[in-house]
């Protein structure tokens, strides 16, 4: 069949263009080529192909999947979408039979097996990414137990801590995000291959072969839920718009320390770029733009709720507008995540700027209060009492920043031998969550069996 193959009926509308949805729809290419595999697969098992048949659609689209990787696919922008363009390419590549490729299916049931395929793919890469900037956290954090600082609320000087215990409180913040990816991975471990447009099939189909065959726990439940369920994108923005969120508050922090008014991190290139017109500077770049980043995505996440709000069952053309959002929340935290890492581990604290602020007497002002506590004086009178003799302290016999932060051994607290108990919880934690991405990443990688292995 010749390149001027016409489209399919459904996309040659006066309004073609506006309907085309080619642009935001590639990068679900190979997913959709997978799928067609196992489904072309299970067709045959039903006695819906015949074996010659489904030899002919899995060599086609191998063919496919190979032009795409390399890049000499023809995609035709006069086609709408990824879809129509993969089966208009497998007709001219295996005749007639190619029309087959589509029997029980739906671009309904398929779309959105495609983008669960892709969310397992971006949440094993960009946990791979938060497992990374975790473990620089961790490094970090392992060589500052010792170092002393003022630790805030109200951005005012609170109590003492450790630069270890700082930088935990950031590690245990992206441990949560990997978490929560990890988790919605799991819940859309669901296939909805076999749901139709809406309705199923009336064809003696298996749904749950296709599943397995994919790689997924299970088979949908409700083919009205099955094509219609964008919970599990939903969930990837709020968790993608989070970490951004995380990232953005360890940026600000990044930012606040390394100004002259703090001075608790040094400003070397690795922060960013100077000043185009004033010599002394050094502008935290990376971590302002880390910072700036998160509005995107929190945007990106907004503007998928606000497509779902108030559709109704079950497939609505309005779910095409998924895929932009997704697609540059992925890319912003891919970029965010990448530029924090390296940051991180280059980070240079000036241990006597912060032990100088650490040696600020208002720090150990509850200290205070806590021994009369201790001694039976009510908190309170305690509080009012110290609170009255604040700025008394004699200039000549400092705090010890470190003695102090060594009676904080509470649980979860700062005192080294504490903390360091944390940093053993913590590295247990990162490495149950890389065995979940490598488990996940084993199941990404059914995609790329089903378009290189040979016949089964």
């Amino acid at each position: 069949m010749s390149e001027r193959t016409p489209a399919p009926s459904y996309v040659r509308t006066p309004s073609a263009a506006f309907l085309r949805s080619l642009a935001v729809d590639r990068p679900l290419a190979r997913y959709d080529l997978a799928g067609s595999v196992a489904h072309v697969e299970m067709l045959g098992s039903a006695g819906l192909l015949s074996a010659a048949e489904v030899a002919s659609l899995v060599g086609g689209l191998r063919q496919i999947a190979r032009e795409i990787a390399g890049g000499t696919f023809p995609w035709r922008d006069d086609l709408e979408d990824v879809h129509t363009n993969v089966e208009v390419r497998l007709t001219e590549l295996v005749g007639p039979v190619g029309g087959k490729v589509h029997t029980a299916r739906s671009r309904n049931d398929q779309v959105a097996l495609d983008e669960r395929l892709f969310l397992r793919a971006a949440v094993a890469s960009v946990g791979a990414s938060l497992a990374d900037l975790s473990a620089a956290l961790l490094v970090r954090a392992a060589g500052a137990l010792e170092v002393p600082m003022p630790g805030y609320t109200h951005l005012q000087r609170a109590q003492p801590i450790t630069v270890g215990h700082w930088l935990l409180a950031h590690f245990w913040r992206f441990e949560r995000d990997l978490d929560r990816l990890l988790a919605t991975a799991r819940r859309a471990d669901v296939s909805p291959l076999g749901a139709g447009a809406l309705a199923g099939s009336t064809l003696p189909i298996d749904p749950a072969r296709v599943a397995a065959r994919l790689g997924f726990s299970a088979a949908f439940e409700n083919s009205l839920d099955a094509v219609s369920d964008r919970d599990p994108l939903a969930e990837l923005l709020f968790d993608l718009a989070l970490a951004g969120v995380h990232a953005s508050a360890l940026g600000e922090e990044i930012v606040l320390f390394a100004s002259k008014e703090f001075g608790f991190v040094a400003r070397t290139p690795a922060l960013g770029s100077g000043s185009s017109q004033m010599p002394q500077k050094r502008n935290p770049d990376v971590a302002e733009l880390v910072r700036g980043k998160a509005g995107r995505q929190i945007g990106d996440l907004v503007a998928l709720l606000s497509t779902l709000k108030g559709l109704p069952l079950a497939y609505d053309r309005d779910l095409q507008e998924d895929k932009a959002p997704v697609l540059d929340s992925l890319t912003t935290a891919t970029d965010v995540l990448g530029a924090l890492a390296p940051l991180v581990a280059a980070l240079e604290f000036d241990g006597v700027r912060l032990a100088e602020a650490a040696q600020d007497p208002e720090l150990y002002a509850t200290d205070a209060a806590e021994r009369r506590a201790a001694a039976g004086v009510p908190f309170r009178e305690a509080h009012a009492e110290v609170a009255r003799t604040l700025g008394t302290t004699d200039p000549a016999s400092p705090p010890d920043p470190l003695a102090a932060v060594a009676l904080r051994s509470a649980p979860g607290g700062p005192a080294p031998a504490t903390v360091r108990q944390q940093l053993a919880h913590a590295r247990t934690r990162l490495a149950a969550h890389r065995d979940s991405l490598s488990s996940l990443a084993r199941k990404v990688e059914l995609v790329e069996d089903l378009l290189n292995e040979g016949p089964r």
